[in-house]
């Protein structure tokens, strides 16, 4: 199934290339912020399913151009991305495994503007990655059964700054953490729409030039062996999400005008955001095959 929040945050389902209502499915409730609302499908899935199918069957639904989808996860309680997890096909050893939080408070929807912040940033970049979302508690998780962890996926982008120092030199914070630096959606996809993510296409253009364009399956560690370690680290609770990285060989500046477009064809509609520069910055356009070949030679992913 896929899920969507649209307009004023209402439950819909994309059948059939339109959106379908589907708030009858809560029965009338109400939820003070619209990540409880997510939450409580999550949760109770089971229960909330089958309502959903009664609520949608027999519904045309409205087209998707005439909504305006949101975030499908709106504010999680943890939002974990997985630094340098790709193997730049195959050119680069699998790094030590390891992570970053982004601020909830980044997380913006299809439509929305990425604004770039007059930060002293040496160049913007587009990540476009696949994100999972948790749907039960998940504590020392092994890796044979981390799969059954994974509520649904959704598209992901880790919008980046570079070369803003911190006090020891390379800082995730900096790049990574400012407001609209985390667009996701339009859809959450259950997980049983999707047999195998370690088998999907990750494509990206700017300003309709291609871009990214690379297979889950380069992943140097895997969603499965993701849920196991991070899930001894910290406890993933029902509605989190979990980005995966991404290959670094077809990443591009971003500056003030562009609309970056990124699909998985496996999770429906592309997620498309804008960008917006104050400040009127611009870099050289193309592939930044400078920074490709940096990560490859083992060089920080985020200096």
């Amino acid at each position: 199934m896929k899920l969507v929040l649209y307009n004023d945050y209402q439950l819909g389902v994309l059948q059939n290339g339109n959106v379908v209502d589907a708030s009858a499915a809560l029965g009338g409730m109400t939820f003070r912020r619209p990540h409880d609302l997510m939450d409580e499908v999550i949760t109770n899935w089971d229960a909330v399913k089958p309502r959903i199918e009664s609520a949608i069957s027999g519904q045309a639904g409205v087209a998707l151009d005439s909504v305006r989808l949101r975030a499908p996860v709106p504010k999680p309680t943890k939002l974990i991305c997985a630094a340098v997890n790709y193997l730049e096909y195959g050119q680069r050893q699998a790094a030590r495994l390891d992570a970053f939080l982004k601020s909830p408070t980044a997380i913006i929807g299809n439509g929305d503007t990425c604004v770039l912040p007059p930060a002293p940033a040496s160049i913007f970049h587009h990540e476009p990655e696949l994100a999972f979302v948790v749907g039960k508690t998940a504590t020392n998780v092994s890796q044979e059964e981390a799969l059954d962890y994974v509520f649904g996926y959704t598209n992901f982008l880790d919008m980046s700054a570079r070369g803003i120092p911190g006090a020891l030199g390379n800082s995730f914070f900096l790049g990574k953490c400012w407001d609209t630096f985390a667009p996701m959606g339009p859809a959450l996809v259950t997980a049983d729409e999707i047999p195998d993510p370690q088998n999907l296409q990750v494509r990206l253009w700017n300003n309709d030039e291609a871009r990214h364009n690379f297979p889950t399956s380069d992943m140097a560690h895997p969603i499965r062996e993701l849920i196991s370690e991070f899930s001894r680290i910290t406890t993933l609770e029902p509605g989190d999400v979990v980005a995966t990285g991404v290959n670094h060989q077809e990443i591009g500046p971003v500056q003030d005008g562009d609309t970056i477009r990124m699909e998985i064809a496996e999770l429906g509609p592309s997620l498309v955001i804008h960008i917006s520069d104050p400040e009127g910055r611009e870099w050289p356009r193309g592939i930044d095959k400078e920074f490709g070949a940096m990560v490859i030679a083992g060089a920080p992913a985020n200096p």
